[in-house]
C-alpha cells in the first residue's frame, strides 16, 4: 500500500486506496487505507457481484490481488470488470490454474526442461515408497504461507503423519540457499524485470531478512519460465532453491505479489509504479537497472485503535 501511495506521489497521481476484508474493523490495512469495505469470502458467489459493486461506485482503476485463494475467481471475472472500466492484475485463468497446483506447476515446468524437484502424488508414495528418495517434503497442492507442509525422512515417519494424502503433493527435499524471484510482465505478457533475492531468514513464509542478487543461473530461469507461463500479466514471483554444487530447482510460482516485493520495490524495481503508469496512460518507465546487493531486515509494525473508533 505505501510503496502504490509513494509511486502515486513521484507521478502526480492522486490515489486513493481502498481494502476489503470479511472484518475491516480487524485488519490493519484496511485501518491504514483511504476507505475500507467488508466483502465475502472470496469462494461465496456474491463475492464477485460485491466487489463489482465496489469498484463501480468509487471507480476503481486498479484491483491488485493479495492473497492465492482470490486469484482465480478474480482471475475468470477479468472481464466484467474490464466492461465497467476496472483492471484486475491477475494473470489469466489458466495460468493461475497451475500457480494454484503444485503438481501441475512442476509437471509444466518440467516438460519445458526447467529443474524442478521430482515430485510425485504423496498417495502414492505411501503405496510405493520407492516412488522417490528419502527426506521428503509433504505439502498441499492449494497450499500458502508454508502452511500445512510437513517432512518425512522415512516411509515409516510418512506413514505416521496421518495427512489426508489426496490433498498432498511429496517432493524430494533440496538444500541449499532459497531465493525468491520477483517479476513484471507488461499488459502484452512480456517479461521487464525480474529481481532475485536470496532468502536469509523466513517468518510464516515470508522472509524477514533479505538480499537482492544478480544471480545469472536464476536470472536465466526467470527468462525460461517467462517464454512458457501461459498468459502472465503484472506481478509474479517463484521460488528456488540453489544447492552446494551451484545446481538450481524451482519448486513454486505464485500468480501475485509476493510478501518480500518491498526489497525489490525499494532496490528500484518498482513495480507498483509500474502498474500505476499503466492505468493511467502515463510515460512508461518500467527497466530491469535494480541495486544488487540491497538488504531487507523487516521487523513488525502495530496499528492503534482507539476505542471510539472500534
Amino acid at each position: 500500500m505505501e510503496c502504490f501511495r509513494s509511486d502515486a506521489r513521484d507521478l502526480g497521481i492522486n490515489l486513493r486506496v481502498i481494502a476489503t476484508d470479511m472484518v475491516p474493523s480487524m485488519s490493519a490495512a484496511c485501518r491504514a487505507a483511504d476507505a475500507a469495505y467488508a466483502v465475502p469470502r472470496c469462494v461465496e458467489p456474491e463475492f464477485i457481484p460485491r466487489m463489482l459493486e465496489l469498484c463501480a461506485a468509487e471507480k476503481v482503476s486498479l484491483v491488485v490481488p493479495t492473497i492465492d485463494t482470490e486469484l482465480l475467481v478474480l482471475a475468470e471475472a477479468q472481464e466484467r470488470f474490464r466492461a465497467i472500466g476496472t483492471r484486475v492484475m491477475v494473470s489469466s485463468p489458466k495460468l493461475v490454474r497451475v500457480a494454484r497446483d503444485k503438481l501441475r506447476t512442476v509437471e509444466l515446468l518440467a516438460q519445458h526442461r526447467i529443474p524442478v524437484p521430482r515430485s510425485v502424488p504423496a498417495e502414492q508414495l505411501l503405496n510405493r515408497p520407492d516412488s522417490l528418495r528419502f527426506p521428503v517434503l509433504l505439502k498441499p497442492y492449494d497450499g500458502s504461507s508454508s502452511i500445512g507442509v510437513q517432512s518425512a525422512d522415512s516411509p515409516e515417519s510418512l506413514g505416521r503423519l496421518n495427512l489426508d494424502v489426496q490433498r498432498y503433493l511429496a517432493q524430494e527435499k533440496w538444500s541449499g540457499r532459497e531465493y525468491t524471484i520477483n517479476q513484471f510482465y507488461d499488459q502484452h505478457g512480456q517479461l521487464r524485470a525480474s529481481v532475485p533475492h536470496l532468502r536469509c531468514e523466513v517468518r510464516a513464509g515470508e522472509v524477514s531478512k533479505g538480499v537482492t542478487e544478480r544471480h545469472p543461473l536464476l536470472m536465466a530461469m526467470a527468462e525460461k519460465i517467462g517464454a512458457v507461463l501461459p498468459g502472465p500479466r503484472g506481478v509474479l514471483c517463484f521460488q528456488a532453491i540453489v544447492d552446494e554444487a551451484g545446481e538450481a530447482i524451482v519448486f513454486e510460482i505464485n500468480a501475485r505479489f509476493g510478501g518480500g516485493y518491498p526489497l525489490a520495490h525499494r532496490a528500484g524495481a518498482r513495480f507498483s509504479r509500474w502498474l500505476l503508469e499503466e492505468v493511467s496512460g502515463a510515460p512508461a518507465t518500467v527497466n530491469d537497472n535494480w541495486q544488487a546487493g540491497l538488504t531487507m531486515l523487516r521487523y513488525d509494525a502495530a496499528v492503534f485503535v482507539p476505542p471510539a473508533a472500534g
